[in-house]
């Protein structure tokens, strides 16, 4: 059961991480505080959710925004975004941490 429950986290990580790299890759769209808001907010559910893999959601949401745009826009700038994916899922699973440590005391 804890295996589905992890494949279920890693489809819900792919499709967010997707559609957030397509949206940041579409001519009309400029609003890099939104994807980046959008891919720090995926990150840090999914690293409260399971916290010893916060690295994997860093990387399977956060990792579309510059594969897509390296890929059709040659923008290796949007690497930075992984910076930001990894601080929400660290920062979500240090919040699962300090919750696990004030429902233990």
């Amino acid at each position: 059961m804890r295996r589905v429950g992890l494949i279920g986290l890693v489809l819900v990580a792919l499709v967010a991480g997707s559609l957030i790299g397509w949206m940041d890759t579409r001519p009309t769209w400029d609003d890099t505080g939104i994807t980046v808001g959008m891919i720090v907010i995926a990150c840090l559910l999914l690293g409260a959710a399971r916290p010893h893999r916060a690295w994997v959601w860093a990387l399977l949401v956060g990792g579309w925004v510059p594969a897509l745009n390296i890929l059709f826009h040659h923008n290796y700038g949007s690497v930075a975004a992984l910076a930001f994916a990894f601080a929400g899922a660290y920062v979500g699973a240090y919040g699962r941490w300090l919750l696990g440590r004030t429902g233990a005391a």
